[in-house]
């Protein structure tokens, strides 16, 4: 049985249909079934979310029978529940100490590319963080490092698209920050591959698209696809920190962005390997404009 945690996310939306039609069974991490959609009469549920790997119970429950855990979610903002730090560093750590002591055999972990421990964002520090122990486990590990990983209705595509119903495209900062996203699709096809491997060794995956993009230019490409393509006005950052953590204080977890997910928006990621770990899989990805412009 296969543990999945992330199952709604954008990679896991796109997994969790693959798995089943590979006849995988299927436990479900999630807070909320609905969100499954018709999936969810297809796995098994366990009740819980990334805030709650403190608690053994919700470990055991979710582990129990499990052979291979497949762990994709993470946060990208501070929840009631924990700070970025806890939700992506600490809850890793606990959930891959409970995958050994309960005998999983694989242990399937996204991190991010640029995630070191001496970046700017606190995100990329506890993913570096439990990269780390990761890595160090005595179990079959694979660590998936993709650079921005996005599908045509992902949450900063549908944000971008409505951005773009305004007179101009607002960017934070200069926009110049490099990318080479990566469409969801071919993430997951990535993960079935490795999950077909039978030599028991460790890997590490940098997953990136075929293309470098600025922040910039990705925002273009999805404001053109979307059929309204606009002029783009640059927000000072100290202006977009300052009217994100006032919107954040106003509104809580109802504000449409933080300061933290903006700022993400200024760490490149981009791997000097370009395609070629996604193409040793099998899989070749394709093009933003190409997978946007075929919504």
């Amino acid at each position: 049985m296969i543990l999945l945690t992330g199952a709604t996310g954008t990679v896991g939306r796109a997994l969790l249909p693959m798995l089943l039609e590979s006849g995988a069974e299927v436990r479900a991490l999630v807070r909320d079934p609905r969100r499954l959609g018709r999936n969810r009469v297809e796995v098994r549920i366990a009740l819980g979310d990334l805030g709650e790997m403190r608690d053994p119970l919700i470990r055991r429950q979710a582990l129990r029978g499990v052979d291979t855990v497949i762990h994709l979610a993470a946060a990208i903002r501070d929840q009631p529940t924990g700070r970025v730090e806890e939700l992506n560093g600490l809850a890793t750590a606990r959930l891959l100490r409970a995958a050994e002591a309960a005998g999983v055999e694989r242990f399937v972990f996204f991190s991010a590319l640029g995630a070191t421990e001496f970046q700017r964002t606190r995100f990329f520090r506890a993913k570096a963080a439990a990269e780390r122990a990761v890595a160090r486990s005595p179990l079959q590990t694979t660590i998936f490092a993709p650079s921005i990983v996005y599908d045509r209705d992902d949450p900063w595509v549908r944000l971008t698209r409505r951005l773009a119903l305004l007179p101009v495209l607002p960017i934070s900062g200069k926009g110049q920050a490099a990318y080479q996203p990566i469409w969801a699709q071919d993430v997951a096809r990535c993960v079935m591959a490795d999950l077909g491997r039978t030599d028991g060794e460790p890997r590490r995956y940098e997953l990136a698209g075929p293309e470098t993009l600025t922040y910039e230019q990705m925002a273009r490409l999805v404001a053109k696809a979307a059929g309204t393509p606009r002029p783009i006005v640059h927000v000072p950052l100290n202006v977009v920190r300052l009217g994100l953590r006032a919107l954040r204080r106003v509104m809580g977890n109802a504000a449409f962005a933080t300061w933290e997910e903006a700022e993400l928006l200024e760490v490149p990621m981009v791997s000097a390997r370009g395609t070629a770990d996604a193409e040793a899989l099998g899989v070749q990805p394709r093009a933003m404009a190409e997978v946007l412009g075929g919504a």
